[in-house]
């Protein structure tokens, strides 16, 4: 991810696969983030084996058919967003983010006009 280097002190963990699943980049908040699972060292191995089930079958629909998920978590007392995406090259599906961004414990909503 060094071509945009505010990516790495960006204050939520990303994580990049290709359309295989293959863990390709992650900045520095994902690398602390999965730490305990080998941090950096997950760059070249598959995003499945990192997930059990019933995550790794929606996983691998999610690889397969290029639909987003969105959900919230809660874990260790920290609510975070969770936002896997598909990402493309030159028009052409090329894998997935995942964005975990933490979330205030009361988050206010807004509705706009328009």
């Amino acid at each position: 991810m060094n071509q945009h280097h505010w990516i790495e002190e960006f204050p939520a963990s990303i994580t990049v696969c290709d359309r295989d699943g293959i863990i390709t980049a992650m900045n520095d908040r994902a690398a602390k983030s999965f730490e305990e699972d080998g941090g950096r060292a997950l760059i070249g191995t598959n995003v499945l084996d990192c997930h059990p089930e019933p995550a790794r079958t929606l996983l691998e629909d999610l690889l397969r058919t290029g639909r987003r998920n969105v959900y919230t978590i809660e874990k260790r007392g920290v609510k975070k967003l969770i936002y896997q995406s598909p990402w493309y090259e030159n028009g052409q599906y090329a894998g997935f983010v995942e964005l975990s961004l933490e979330l205030p414990a009361e988050l206010p909503h807004f509705v706009r006009k328009g």
